[in-house]
């Protein structure tokens, strides 16, 4: 087993402790590491949908600026370094298995979890090599959650939904509440279209910390399929998006609007090229992936009803063109399950259940029961890799789409990857 491997073994046995909502431990841990954190320009990023995608354009945006640009995202597809990367570039398993024998002894006396070492490392990384700017996405909520211990440049909030309402909270009002207390004293403030009740929280936020705070929809016009973005600084009329879906066009203008008030930026071009080239820049997967043609083999990391809904309005459009649809669904148990399947369900033609491996998983006789509750006959799938390896060499005119999870879409692309099939 090479050091990497044990590194790494080491990291996600971490899951042991799951999910600690609170900021002790990481301010304990930062502290001991130097507060690498406090040292960085960072933009932070938290929202119930589009914050990956978001997090990734103005990161792509940053870079074309020709800047050196630091950007932390979860969770992983394939392999665990997509999570930290610098100008596209992941984080060396060197880097990663020398952080972990170094703070070893910390990382077990305080029982850290993954989620939190992760983020400490990121937050070290960033800081050693020196990046110009570090594009930070939370990991759960905004208030507890382990990266709220930045002093950023800039908050983006790119939408909110009832989501984890376990541990946020079961009304708009409070998970706005949540996402919203990243924003700290003196930040430029940017959201998306959010519910109108979730908009008045992140006012009042705004209004306690002296921010300033940007509003997407002061800002765009919608014309037809077009989204344009109109600042004092830039015009952006007809530009290229290469993640489908009208959401995205929505989280690039918000990204464009976030870079040009945050390093008052005014060359248009600039931000052209950075929402272009943001799959080369970034390496970002699972928003609306086309992995394979003839037959059609769909990703998208939709997760939640918003997302689900975002992702149903945008397949539509291509839906009369497959002879056979088939969803391949699995899920986290706490989600919205119901409400997600009761928008698929009329879609597709063939339903497989499946689950991940990961502790949170539902169980696929729980979606089972789910999906016939709301009138669907679905089929079993015990191994999602094997699925899709076999419908890859299947009827050309089929379209298999895979989504509920961004886990499910990992585990498939890791076995995939590895010719686990």
């Amino acid at each position: 087993m090479t050091d990497y491997q044990k590194a790494l073994d080491k990291l996600f046995a971490l899951h042991t402790f799951g999910v600690k909502l609170g900021l002790d431990n990481i301010k304990s841990f930062m502290n001991y590491l130097g507060n690498p954190q406090l040292k960085l320009k960072t933009i932070h990023i938290a929202g119930s949908n589009g914050k990956g995608s978001t997090a990734a354009f103005i990161a792509s945006i940053l870079q074309e600026c020709k800047y050196k640009v630091g950007l932390y995202t979860s969770p992983h597809f394939v392999k665990f370094n997509e999570r930290i990367t610098i100008n596209g570039i992941q984080i060396s398993d060197e880097y990663v298995v020398d952080f972990i024998d170094k703070h070893k002894k910390f990382i077990d006396d305080y029982q850290l979890t993954f989620f939190e070492v992760t983020t400490a490392m990121a937050f070290q990384y960033f800081s050693d090599l020196n990046v110009d700017y570090a594009v930070i996405e939370t990991g759960l909520g905004g208030r507890l959650d382990a990266t709220n211990v930045l002093n950023p440049l800039a908050c983006v909030i790119t939408s909110i939904s009832l989501e984890h309402t376990n541990v946020l909270g079961d009304k708009i009002e409070l998970i706005a509440f949540e996402k919203g207390e990243i924003i700290k004293k003196g930040t430029n403030v940017f959201i998306g279209k959010l519910p109108s009740e979730a908009e008045l929280v992140i006012e009042k936020k705004s209004k306690l910390t002296n921010s300033q705070l940007y509003k997407i929809e002061d800002y765009t016009q919608e014309k037809g399929d077009l989204v344009e973005l109109y600042t004092e600084e830039v015009e952006l009329i007809d530009w290229i998006i290469p993640l489908h879906g009208n959401y995205q066009k929505y989280n690039a203008a918000l990204a464009g609007l976030t870079v040009t008030k945050t390093i008052q930026l005014d060359d248009h071009g600039v931000i052209e090229r950075g929402i272009k080239n943001v799959i080369v820049n970034t390496g970002i997967q699972g928003r609306y992936e086309y992995f394979q043609r003839d037959p059609t083999i769909l990703l998208d990391s939709a997760h939640n009803p918003e997302g689900i809904h975002a992702f149903v309005k945008e397949f539509s459009k291509e839906v009369n063109q497959y002879n056979k649809k088939v969803l391949l669904f699995g899920a986290m148990r706490d989600k919205a399950i119901s409400d997600m399947l009761s928008m698929l369900i009329p879609v597709f033609d063939e339903i497989l259940i499946t689950k991940m491996n990961y502790e949170r998983s539902a169980d696929i006789q729980e979606i089972t029961v789910i999906a016939e509750n709301l009138g669907a006959k679905v089929n079993v799938c015990h191994n999602p890799v094997k699925c899709v390896g076999e419908f890859m060499n299947g009827d050309k005119k089929n379209c298999l789409v895979v989504l509920g999870s961004m886990y499910l879409l990992g585990e498939i692309k890791f076995g995939l990857t590895k010719g686990n099939t």
